[in-house]
């Protein structure tokens, strides 16, 4: 038998140049994956851009080798074909192949596999859905300073089963292309703008849902004024949560039988002229127009069902402003409260306008260690570690609120919980959406909490409650 009849399985991927092509990029792959196994138990790579490289670009190289090795195997087999024997035993030739494409395709599947679910897992992480994605960096700044920062995206924009798995990556793909092409929009628009939300009842109910009881709960409220002392004041209530049968703040939107429609002018949905509020169990249904709104210009309008979202629109990527910021810096002892008008020029050197975050860098711990240094140099010359330490948490609000490269300021994305910064509760209850008989949405502050105090600088319902000295005791550090 002519020593050419002979060639063994692997020879036949050297007889052409595609299977030396495919041999080299699975050979790589595999050995890479060799490499990289303990990322691959970790389950996701700390940097978003070695995640891609571990979990997308070496899966890729790997199937690419795979699908190039029968090619290789085919055109070396048709170079042989001219010089092949009549005694070339066959049989034997068809049992090396068999035998080194099982030994081979178990091993590429146990390869493959793994590169594959680790692929698609690490495209579910925050790092890579917010870091890989420059576009989405200031909701994953966000998402990393919320309750929220331990769950992975997909479980609140992506919907259980494998509809809602494709949606999903059918919106990663035009996301893709229109990151490719500096198509997006600057800035990104929510989800809910879009009305590609997820409807709560698919995801943020899975952990916590507006019909279970809440009953009541505390909140103190802490702001410094923008004088020399940085005066604080706080302001306590007891918020009337409610849910199932019981009244309050769920229990009026979320009881039993109870649905509620609105209809938004803008995408925002600050503005709602419309509501409807209906119970299927008393069979009793109730319209609310603001003052000025006709029925001919609800026609155009999109109705919406509320949802948990329409209120708690910001329960992870929540951005503050400056002066929440800075209540919450000095707080929390970030920034001492005892540098003079500290409250005052933070929210002054916030508001500045900046080119970039790095300008902002550069000049504003600048301009706050030039105002102490100027207008208080003893203080300066003794507490310079402070006034930079204060600079330091001034820049840490502005660079997790601000990004100028994407258009995205203070009040960028409205907040709906309240009514403070925002319209939120009085896009509805302001007094004015009425039914024809003349019934009120009411406004009575009594319904969604009592006010044990209100901006006092030593509040007695604090010290009867024993946690005056717990709450100080946080400021101080």
């Amino acid at each position: 038998m002519n020593s050419r009849t002979r060639r063994p399985v692997w020879q036949l991927l050297t007889l052409h140049w595609l299977g030396l092509l495919g041999t080299a990029l699975v050979t790589t792959a595999g050995i890479s994956w060799l490499f990289v196994l303990p990322v691959q138990l970790r389950g996701h790579a700390s940097n978003p851009y070695a995640g891609i490289v571990v979990f997308l670009i070496l899966p890729v190289v790997f199937f690419a080798g795979l699908a190039l090795l029968p090619i290789g195997i085919y055109f070396g087999k048709r170079r042989l074909q001219g010089s092949i024997e009549s005694t070339f035993d066959r049989k034997a030739a068809l049992r090396r192949i068999a035998w080194f494409l099982g030994i081979t395709t178990v091993l590429n599947v146990i390869i493959g596999t793994q590169l594959t679910y680790r692929a698609v897992k690490h495209m579910e992480t925050p790092q890579f859905c917010g870091q890989s994605c420059h576009v989405m960096n200031p909701e994953f700044v966000a998402q990393q300073n919320s309750p929220h920062s331990r769950l992975e995206c997909v479980e609140c924009h992506v919907a259980p089963g494998a509809a809602g798995w494709i949606a999903s990556k059918t919106a990663g793909v035009r996301q893709l292309v229109e990151t490719l092409g500096d198509t997006y929009a600057r800035p990104i628009p929510s989800a809910l703008e879009t009305n590609r939300l997820v409807p709560a009842t698919e995801t943020c109910e899975n952990c916590h849902w507006a019909q279970k009881f809440g009953a009541v709960r505390l909140r103190v409220i802490n702001n410094y004024a923008e004088d020399e002392k940085n005066t604080l004041t706080q302001t306590v209530l007891m918020m009337m949560v409610g849910g199932s049968k019981f009244a309050g703040i769920h229990g009026a939107h979320f009881g039993p039988g109870i649905k509620i429609q609105f209809a938004a002018a803008d995408t925002k949905r600050q503005t709602i002229p419309w509501v409807e509020y209906r119970n299927t169990m008393t069979r009793h249904a109730e319209f609310f127009l603001s003052e000025g709104t006709t029925q001919d210009s609800l026609k155009n309008l999109q109705k919406h069902e509320m949802q948990c979202v329409d209120c708690h629109n910001r329960p992870t990527h929540t951005f503050e402003s400056p002066e929440r910021g800075m209540n919450n810096a000095l707080a929390l002892g970030e920034i001492s409260d005892s540098l003079p008008f500290v409250k005052k020029k933070g929210v002054e050197l916030l508001k500045s306008s900046y080119g970039s975050r790095d300008e902002a860098s550069e000049q504003l711990p600048a301009a706050l260690a030039s105002y102490y240094r100027q207008n208080f140099p003893e203080l300066f010359a003794n507490r310079y570690q402070d006034v930079e330490q204060a600079a330091r948490a001034i820049l840490a609000i502005y660079k997790r609120n601000v990004f100028p490269d994407l258009k995205v300021g203070w009040g960028t994305y409205p907040n709906n919980l309240g009514h403070t910064e925002f319209p939120g509760c009085f896009r509805c209850h302001d007094g004015s959406h009425t039914t024809k008989d003349g019934k009120t949405l009411v406004q009575d502050c009594s319904t969604c909490h009592e006010t044990l105090a209100m901006d006092e600088a030593s509040p007695q319902i604090l010290k009867t409650l024993g946690i005056e000295q717990r709450i100080s005791k946080v400021q101080k550090k």
